[in-house]
């Protein structure tokens, strides 16, 4: 039997916190098949639904392929409970934390950590506070949260050239640095929040080194590695890790809500992970 035919359903579940329910979703690898486990931490404000179509498929397409997937929406995402103005970044990674305790009772086999964009930046994090091994899949990773928060400042600049918002006042920089929150394309971005992003360094972690998936999208017809992104990798090959790196044609789908999907993303994703060899997970 095909591995298609094999595949079970995803399972939809709220797991428990200290600060409401965080909605999940579980893709369970065949029972007589099974290569792994992986958590997948979603990305940053709207980024996380321009980029929902793409993870699914890919979490549907690494199930059958013999991996246990989670899907967590964190504190003030998605389905989840709670609002995105209270969210921190350490809220977000005790979310983590708690995602990945239930996948290692839910599922076996050695444990990747699959970040998209910013939540690339949760899964080192979270990497950091294992006592076993990992591994890391990374899509278009964000080097630093600086970056990301600059980026999601500018949103606020473009709408007001765009005319959506004319208000006056502070800019949000200013408001965050003065401890108020400030409302940036819809969304309520607390201080806590922004200084806990900004501290985010997309760092190799202590644990064991491991494998490290580094994938990234572009519209050019011969794509290429950025000179940052490969520096980067240098630091991450220096300190043990076993790098694979791969710049890949396709839709940049974690900029826009559509339908855009990424199947060379997907199957270049299905490949690298096969490359690893599957083990017995830890007792």
């Amino acid at each position: 039997m095909s591995l298609l035919g094999r595949a079970m359903l995803p399972q939809a579940f709220f797991l428990p916190t200290g600060s409401g329910q965080r909605f999940c979703l579980f893709h369970p690898a065949p029972g007589d098949f099974v290569r792994g486990c992986v958590l997948y931490l979603h990305p940053f404000a709207e980024e996380l639904n321009c980029t929902r179509r793409v993870a699914a498929q890919q979490a549907r397409a690494l199930a059958q392929a013999g991996y246990g997937v989670l899907q967590i929406d964190l504190l003030g995402c998605g389905d989840s409970a709670g609002r995105f103005a209270d969210a921190t970044w350490e809220a977000w990674l005790q979310d983590a934390r708690l995602a990945r305790h239930w996948l290692r009772e839910h599922a076996s086999g050695p444990l990747w950590l699959w970040g998209m964009r910013a939540g690339a930046l949760l899964a080192t994090a979270l990497a950091k506070d294992l006592s076993e091994p990992c591994h890391l899949l990374l899509w278009q990773p964000v080097v630093s949260g600086q970056q990301q928060l600059q980026q999601f400042l500018r949103l606020h600049t473009a709408s007001q050239w765009l005319g959506a918002d004319r208000a006056s006042g502070q800019a949000p920089s200013q408001m965050l640095n003065n401890g108020q929150p400030a409302d940036i394309a819809g969304y309520t971005l607390s201080p806590a929040l922004a200084r806990g992003l900004a501290a985010a360094r997309l760092e190799p972690p202590p644990c064991p080194p491991g494998q490290l998936v580094w994938l990234e999208l572009s519209v050019q017809a011969e794509p290429a590695l950025s000179p940052a992104s490969e520096k980067q990798l240098a630091v991450w090959r220096d300190a043990g890790w076993a790098v694979s790196a791969q710049a890949l044609t396709g839709p940049l789908f974690w900029q826009t809500v559509g339908t855009d999907n990424a199947p060379a993303l997907v199957q270049a994703t299905l490949d690298a992970l096969a490359k690893t060899p599957a083990q017995a997970a830890p007792p």
